[in-house]
């Protein structure tokens, strides 16, 4: 039988090769964005339906899932939209700390509320929000993003005792660096004088041609994503890609403390 899978966050990156697979697969993808107009690759694949949405207005959520329902059943809602707030946190102001969160995660979950009680009637339903090995391991100037991501880490957890007692599952994906335009996609801080080495040189550790090398493919992100969807385990956390896998390993042979001393040097020592 054709299944099909809600997208956010999928105009570039993750969510678009993420929406290529599933095509590919034969589910039928409702892909949503911000300005699905500009959209030219998956307007063009079968079972595809591009869908307007900013995640972090409240206001055009409830429609679009009635929308997305009138199209087709959804079994797969896939939470990846996001962006990464870089910066010190000294110099961010009130509306870029709030949107961050808003984006990041009151979007998330207010869509994830909305899909419920189709879910809850059909008894089966597959959440899957994409996080961060920054939810475990953050990188310096990224503090609010990591925070973002590890709410998604714990809510989906907790998430996990309600959800089951429906006969739906959650989970989440967690890649590490992946091949994107990671740094121009970024929305960064304006920074006091007292920052601006050391922010000089995290900028210049993440455009080092051997990061970007390292880095995983999104494509290979996103057969976890498709791994995730269909596999009907209960796990809850999927680290995807050699960079996550690695370093939480590391992370739990170390310990938190050894590994941000290392991290340290990666970044401050050049």
């Amino acid at each position: 039988m054709n299944k099909t899978i809600f997208i956010t966050g999928a105009s570039s990156g993750l969510g678009k090769v993420t929406a290529k697979l599933f095509s590919e697969k034969g589910w039928t993808v409702i892909a949503t964005m911000r300005n699905p107009e500009s959209e030219t690759e998956l307007s063009l694949l079968p079972n595809v339906h591009l869908l307007e949405l900013d995640i972090s207005n409240a206001n055009q959520i409830t429609a679009i899932v009635t929308k997305a329902e009138q199209i087709a059943p959804v079994d797969v809602l896939f939470n990846n939209a996001g962006y990464v707030l870089a910066g010190a946190l000294e110099a961010t102001s009130d509306e870029q700390l709030e949107q961050q969160f808003n984006t990041n995660v009151f979007g998330t979950i207010r869509l994830t509320r909305a899909f419920l009680p189709y879910f809850r009637t059909r008894k089966t339903g597959t959440i899957i929000t994409t996080t961060s090995l920054g939810a475990y391991i953050p990188d310096p100037f990224m503090a609010l993003y990591s925070a973002t991501k590890s709410a998604l880490a714990g809510w989906t957890a907790g998430m996990s005792y309600e959800l089951d007692r429906i006969g739906v599952s959650i989970k989440t994906i967690v890649p590490g660096f992946m091949q994107t335009n990671f740094v121009g996609n970024a929305q960064m801080i304006q920074h006091e004088a007292a920052y601006q080495e050391d922010w000089g040189k995290v900028l210049h550790a993440y455009a080092n041609p051997n990061a970007a090398v390292n880095a995983d493919n999104p494509s290979d992100i996103a057969k976890v994503v498709y791994e995730a969807a269909t596999d009907e385990k209960k796990s809850l956390h999927y680290f995807a890609g050699n960079d996550a896998t690695t370093r939480y390993r590391e992370l739990s042979l170390q310990g938190i403390d050894s590994i941000l001393d290392t991290r340290k040097k990666v970044f401050f020592d050049n």
